[in-house]
């Protein structure tokens, strides 16, 4: 039997919270999503301002993060053209992604959630992500 650790929502606020102060820092509204080691949302932030249009972004970025257990932006290199995951953005119905901007979250090494953010440019969106996950604490673990 697996005991598997995941995110909890008091634990997922706490990186919206974190993940907006760091856009409004930059002035970027953002759509912030927090999901848990599956994949399925267990928070989420449309600031106001932020495009409608990026929500599904956001949930792509932190659903890949969560099941590819890096960084979207870090998966990339490897979807190129003539690269073995060239294609990879068509599969699961096209809810995989390799914009920047997802970031596993992880406790001793095994991923327990991801978040996601989109709505400013990529570099934005990846700076807003990073601040979220260093904001990560695992509470009663």
């Amino acid at each position: 039997m697996l005991n598997m650790l995941s995110i909890g929502l008091e634990e997922a606020e706490t990186i919206i919270a974190a993940a907006s102060t760091a856009a409004s820092a930059m002035n970027v509204p953002q759509n912030i999503a927090v999901v848990d080691a599956a994949g399925h949302l267990v928070a989420f932030r449309r600031m106001d301002g932020a495009k409608f249009s990026s929500i599904d972004i956001a949930l792509a970025k932190a659903y890949t993060a969560a099941g590819a257990r890096k960084a979207t932006g870090d998966i990339l290199p490897a979807t190129l053209p003539g690269q073995p995951g060239f294609g990879l953005q068509s599969l699961n119905g096209g809810r995989l992604t390799t914009l920047g901007g997802g970031v596993p979250l992880e406790v001793d090494g095994q991923v327990v959630g991801a978040i996601g953010v989109s709505s400013g440019s990529v570099d934005q969106d990846r700076q807003v992500a990073e601040a979220g996950a260093r904001a990560f604490r695992p509470i009663g673990g």
